[in-house]
């Protein structure tokens, strides 16, 4: 009943998955009760992480680091929206470690294959709350997957200023990039102000600036969009001036071809799947949580989106009862 909760969009849907294939006949609240039972040792498990988080490296720790064994390793981090009874709508921050592996991959504007990097063995938190404590999970976590170990490392974000607050507090060593498609959206933004429904133009320029941005020229496109916004009518200028600044202000996080060659990936497409999937079970038609209820569930269908579910069903299991 408690994977169902994390893998189902809803309690009545595990309800008649439970009844279709296996003839257990229960209500969805007491699949519900389950969750409330079971989701407060699964809350005590990524508590006991932030706490082992904020201790000073293990000996085992400080072999990894020594050693490097566990290869290249990444964090991203992200936001979605979901509703909160008597509170509104509230930023659910989601945050993934990963492991980079380098592999043959067809690229898809020019059809050659190429060595890129992609993410595997991701594992997935999420918090309802604000970006200090975020933080300390994500951090937790890490080290979990064997962070000391790491022979290099990457932070990924959508230019979200608390994202590169944490990065720098917990992840100090690890390089730091603005999401690729993040950034190119941006840049979608800048040509449609510049050149509205003219699309030739449009489309020429943004391919133009779009090369110059892979290859690291973004303060340069920052330069070039203040420029422009000098020619422009107010309500335009201050729209360009703001996709300027984003830029500017992200211009040391925008490396992709010096990055990308060295073996990371510059997408972090893998967070962005784990807020859809987030959204999916907790932004359902007409859904609307209570703050516990949805705590209690998040690190369910976190441990389900990990495929870590039954390791951690284990462990908290054996865990005395509150």
């Amino acid at each position: 009943m408690v994977w169902l909760s994390g893998v189902s969009p809803s309690f009545e849907k595990a309800e008649e998955t439970l009844a279709r294939i296996g003839r257990v006949c229960v209500s969805d609240s007491s699949v519900w009760r389950q969750v409330e039972k079971w989701g407060p040792q699964f809350q005590h498990l990524q508590e006991e992480a932030v706490t082992q988080g904020e201790q000073p490296p293990s000996r085992q720790e400080g072999q990894q680091k020594a050693a490097q064994t566990a290869g290249d390793k990444g964090v991203a981090m992200d936001g979605a929206n979901i509703y909160i009874r008597d509170e509104g709508w509230k930023e659910l921050k989601v945050g993934c470690t990963f492991d980079i592996e380098v592999q043959p991959t067809k690229d898809k504007e020019t059809g050659r294959w190429q060595q890129k990097a992609r993410a595997v063995n991701n594992q997935y938190l999420a918090h309802l709350g604000g970006p200090e404590r975020f933080g300390q999970m994500v951090w937790g976590l890490a080290r979990q997957q064997g962070w000391f170990g790491a022979k290099k490392s990457i932070v990924l974000g959508d230019g979200a200023i608390w994202i590169w607050n944490l990065a720098d507090h917990h992840f100090v060593k690890s390089e730091q990039l603005v999401d690729w498609y993040h950034a190119t959206e941006h840049l979608g933004t800048a040509a449609r102000l510049l050149y509205g429904e003219d699309k030739q133009p449009r489309d020429c320029w943004y391919e133009t600036q779009k090369t110059h941005l892979f290859e690291g020229r973004a303060e340069k496109i920052a330069q070039h969009l203040e420029e422009c916004a000098l020619e422009k009518s107010p309500a335009v200028a201050e729209a360009l001036e703001s996709e300027a600044g984003y830029f500017a202000n992200n211009h040391e996080r925008m490396a992709y071809q010096k990055l990308q060659s060295d073996g990371y990936p510059i997408g972090s497409g893998m967070v962005e799947s784990g807020c859809k999937q987030f959204k999916v079970r907790f932004d359902g038609p007409g859904m609307r949580w209570s703050r516990p209820g949805a705590e209690r569930l998040l690190p369910v269908r976190a441990a389900v989106m990990s495929e870590c579910f039954d390791a951690v069903w284990n462990q908290a299991f054996h865990l005395p009862q509150n």
